[in-house]
């Protein structure tokens, strides 16, 4: 099987290619994918792909009948939406819309679904069991997965996987782990009210703003005393907004942040913990405060029997060389772990580096991609989707 599903991405590949620059020259921010959608759905329709639209607002699920063997589901999920960034790469096919890029690979998540629904559906006799493919929008606003769910996406789903670019890794390559392989990302909004006063009489007021940096060095420090350093958080500060001129004394400061960490019980804690330390600080200081902790996505805790078969995917397609163990998780988030609260799943790295060139990171305008990964996640994905029917029961 291996052979036939290498053999097939590879005369699909100057398709995918035409594919793939196709959405890099045509990106479209998180909720808007209208056109990026569009394709996917005709692509999924001429390879007899029974597709239905509009799920998830722009969403598009395609779902492919195997030989009906086994009576288990398995999704392939990726995502479709682009990044507010203007591009600097100077591609032939760079985006043709200012201010919009796919700077995170998403347009060669769409392309690699796409071939492996290609690949999938040509030998679908020889799948046991049916694949659902989710093309999803608005990841980077970690919206497009819950609203995917809400519209049925994985009802009857048994299984999942996912993907998702790397650049630190070498094109042609996989990284895969097991358990935790991305953080779960939390927000968070801190309200301080002080009084306000001259500047030249500080003792007669209640100064919002020097209060607001002691709850933040507070905060820092009590993570490196307090949280169990083998179970990491990261909580960054990004927003502060307070006073009026420089000679008054600021009597209110709103601040806003992320919170990230990757075990569930420090991250069930974390709202008490934070509202207690703020609460102690503005407590001495006489100051008032309010704490809006917003859960947002949680960690992606790849299953251990899927990425089993990820594992033996690779090796067997691509040789001990080119699978590296990751061995350390992401602080990034993925609302592919939405999905995970509804079926087992596991999500890999799919390397785009170049071997001879500088790798520049996602989000970054000029960032790039080694175009023959997409044969790796294809065949990768495809093979595994394979092996899903044939190892796990």
């Amino acid at each position: 099987m291996f052979s036939e599903i290498k053999d097939l991405t590879e005369s699909l590949f100057p398709r995918l290619l035409e594919i793939r620059r196709h959405f890099h020259a045509h990106p479209e921010l998180s909720g808007q994918e209208y056109q990026t959608a569009a394709y996917v759905a005709g692509v999924l329709s001429s390879c007899g792909i029974r597709v239905q639209e509009n799920v998830g607002k722009t969403g598009v699920v395609g779902n492919l009948n195997g030989n009906g063997t086994d009576p288990r589901l398995l999704a392939i999920r990726t995502d479709m939406d682009a990044l507010p960034i203007d591009e600097q790469t100077n591609l032939e096919f760079a985006s043709c819309k200012p201010g919009i890029m796919h700077a995170c690979g998403h347009d060669v998540h769409t392309t690699v679904g796409l071939g492996a629904a290609m690949v999938l559906s040509k030998l679908a006799k020889q799948l046991s069991g049916n694949v659902r493919f989710l093309f999803q929008p608005a990841e980077e606003i970690a919206q497009g997965a819950s609203w995917m769910l809400q519209d049925g996406a994985m009802r009857d789903v048994n299984a999942i996987f996912g993907l998702h670019v790397f650049p630190s890794l070498q094109a042609r390559s996989v990284g895969i782990r097991y358990g935790a392989f991305t953080a779960a990302a939390d927000d968070i909004e801190i309200f301080i009210q002080g009084e306000s006063g001259h500047g030249a009489r500080p003792h007669k007021a209640i100064d919002a703003i020097w209060i607001a940096s002691q709850v933040i060095t507070t905060l820092q420090q009590a993570i490196s005393r307090t949280q169990n350093p083998l179970r990491p958080v990261v909580l960054t500060i990004g927003q502060i907004n307070g006073g009026r001129a420089p000679n008054i004394i600021a009597d209110q400061v709103r601040m806003s942040g992320t919170v990230r960490s990757l075990h569930p019980d420090t991250r069930t804690n974390l709202p008490q913990w934070i509202e207690k330390i703020v609460a102690n600080v503005c407590d001495t200081y006489g100051a008032k405060y309010k704490v809006d902790y917003r859960q947002g996505v949680p960690s992606v805790q790849n299953n251990i029997e899927l990425t089993r078969i990820l594992e033996s995917t690779c090796r067997e397609a691509w040789g001990n060389d080119r699978l590296h163990i990751l061995a350390e998780p992401s602080l990034g988030a993925e609302d592919f772990s939405l999905y995970l609260e509804h079926a087992p799943g596991s999500m890999f790295r799919l390397g785009v580096g170049f071997s001879e060139k500088l790798n520049h990171p996602l989000h970054h305008p000029q960032f790039e991609v080694d175009e023959s990964a997409i044969l790796t996640g294809v065949i990768t994905l495809s093979y595994a989707a394979y092996k899903y029917y044939q190892y796990s029961k």
